[in-house]
């Protein structure tokens, strides 16, 4: 392609830059036509003073297209090791020396390969006919330039590393947080392997009791279906068929299949609530509790289940007995059971509702309620079996009492969900009491405040909504959007209570949860759980530690307020059959 010669420093200047400029010319990149300038500088100098050095340009077309310089010389003149060395550092550097002269070769990759068109060539020989020596001056301000050059491009490059590198830090620390939580989940995954080793004879036992459960249940429950929808049935086809039966007959069939739709409609109630008193979904909505008010409703509604000469008597409330906190609806419950079983068995005396309220030994008020009836009686070796789902006390006494046998066991899991418990006391021939212990927590008065809340919650719209609910009970709100920070928020803040998302991000409500619980300093505080999603898919058992927990739609400030009242929960419910509820 061209060659030039090389005989005094003058021209070693020369030869960098016409180098530097055919690299330049032919499409190789700054920094390699600088590296080519530079190892060609190096190798003139070395060879200054050899007889007839000269310099030949060749371009090997490819893919990649090359550009090749080779220096020779004749005569006994040696490259010096330090030249050599500088040129090998910056580019592949071919040697060869005999004693009539010898050869240095160098070559530089152009990058893409040059097209049909011969103009950059054509060029770089006319580049290099002009080979001309600049000043020393000129020559020190060219490779100046390139030194500036190949710094910005240093410092773009080390700019680049240092984003790579935080790019890469952060993906460590991901996979370490990944590591870490995999960790903790097998960790976890091998306690529940090694505690279902523990207990898989308590489980077949308790696979075997729920056999008999599904047994007793369709001896039971299909008689007590049938008997109501036969009776819808036969009486519709008897008005169907009975065109001519008179008006009054007609009404008494009529109303005849109202009841025992009634019937039907409270049996599958009844079957509903038990299937979901079972599965732990069924959550007590704290509130203040008028205990005269749910007496006297009893009282109205079960007055006209009594047998001729057997008394009712329900209440009276205990004296100056101030509103309590706890679920109407369940308390109803659990005494109208009782009551209506009571009733049911018993042909003469009374059946009695007492109640009073008194401290329990190292703890709090509890508000007792007793049951008591001059019925038949339980024998003693069937009174835990009376508590489980669908069996009845096999007698004589049973016959023409309709029944499932889901009372007392619905009465008992109530309570327990309440925070109490539920005791039988019975003989046949003395009757029987049953005596039923709630916390009787105080509800807070109209109007309570608390200092200090801490709201977490990472949806925005749903702080919105929520801030002017606790402003309403509470004199300062602290907010924050992160699981993570919780913990600090509440360190600072000291809260009188915390009301906490269940689905944030990466640490959701349960861990938040649970470390609360872990502070000695924090689990006194209560926590009252919020969630949008179902209450039946929440873990109940990792949630154990929360006052309460609410679902956000239809949250009013006076729900709060009554959870952050509620009760300490109590040690966690005994745990349910597979089959119980499917």
């Amino acid at each position: 392609m061209g060659n030039a010669s090389v005989g005094t420093v003058q021209d070693t200047f020369a030869l960098r830059r016409s180098a530097r400029a055919v690299a330049d010319l032919l499409g190789a990149d700054g920094q390699d036509a600088v590296r080519l300038a530079t190892a060609l500088s190096e190798l003139g100098r070395g060879l200054l003073g050899a007889d007839r050095l000269a310099v030949v340009f060749d371009l090997r077309p490819g893919l990649p297209a090359a550009l090749r310089v080779t220096l020779t010389w004749r005569g006994g003149h040696r490259l010096s090791a330090e030249a050599l060395e500088a040129s090998g550092r910056l580019l592949s550097t071919h040697h060869e020396h005999t004693g009539a002269g010898g050869l240095v070769r160098i070559e530089q990759r152009l990058g893409p390969a040059l097209g049909p068109d011969p103009d950059p060539v054509d060029r770089a020989r006319r580049l290099l006919a002009e080979h001309t020596g600049p000043s020393a001056l000129e020559d020190s301000q060219a490779q100046t330039r390139d030194l500036i050059a190949a710094l910005e491009q240093t410092r773009a490059q080390r700019e680049e590393l240092r984003r790579l590198n935080s790019e890469l830090e952060e993906t460590n620390r991901g996979v370490l947080a990944l590591y870490s939580e995999l960790s903790e989940e097998l960790e976890e995954t091998n306690r529940g392997v090694v505690a279902l080793y523990a207990e898989l004879d308590e489980k077949s036992r308790q696979l075997r009791e729920a056999s008999e459960a599904k047994s007793r249940f369709w001896a039971n429950v299909s008689h007590e279906l049938r008997t109501p929808v036969n009776a819808v049935v036969g009486l519709a086809e008897l008005l169907r068929t009975d065109t001519g039966a008179p008006p009054e007959e007609r009404a008494r069939q009529l109303s005849l299949i109202a009841d025992s739709g009634r019937t039907l409609l409270a049996l599958v109630d009844e079957l509903l609530d038990v299937a979901k008193a079972e599965s732990g979904t069924l959550e007590p909505q704290w509130a203040a509790l008028d205990l005269r008010a749910v007496l006297a409703h009893l009282d109205g509604t079960l007055r006209g289940l009594a047998r001729p000469g057997v008394a009712l008597r329900i209440g009276p409330a205990p004296a100056g007995a101030e509103p309590l906190l706890g679920d109407e609806t369940m308390l109803v419950r659990i005494l109208r059971n009782l009551l209506s079983n009571a009733l049911k068995f018993t042909e003469h005396g009374s059946v009695r509702l007492d109640t009073r309220v008194e401290q329990a030994p190292g703890g709090g008020p509890v508000l007792v309620l007793t049951v008591t009836d001059t019925g038949v009686g339980i024998p003693p070796d069937q009174h835990e079996r009376v508590f489980e789902e669908f069996y009845q006390v096999k007698g004589p006494h049973q016959r023409g009492r309709r029944g499932t046998g889901l009372g007392l066991p619905y009465a008992r899991r109530l309570a327990e969900i309440l925070g109490g418990t539920l005791h039988l006391d019975s003989a046949p021939g003395r009757g029987t009491a049953i005596t039923v212990r709630l916390p009787a927590h105080p509800a807070p008065p109209a109007g309570a405040r608390w200092a200090v809340l801490v709201a977490v919650d990472d949806d925005p719209a749903f702080r919105d909504v929520l801030r002017p609910m606790l402003h309403e009970i509470a004199d300062r709100v602290v907010e924050t959007h992160d699981g993570a920070a919780a913990l600090s928020a509440v360190r600072a803040a000291r809260p009188d209570g915390i009301v906490l998302d269940l689905h944030l991000g990466e640490v959701d409500g349960y861990r938040v949860l649970a470390d609360l619980r872990a502070d000695p300093a924090l689990r006194q505080i209560p926590v009252v759980i919020l969630t949008s999603a179902s209450l039946g898919a929440a873990d109940r058992a990792r949630l154990a530690h929360a006052r309460a927990v609410l679902p956000k739609s239809g949250l009013t400030a006076a729900r709060i307020a009554a959870a952050l009242s509620a009760p300490r929960p109590a040690a966690p419910r005994r745990p349910i059959p597979p089959e119980d509820g499917s």
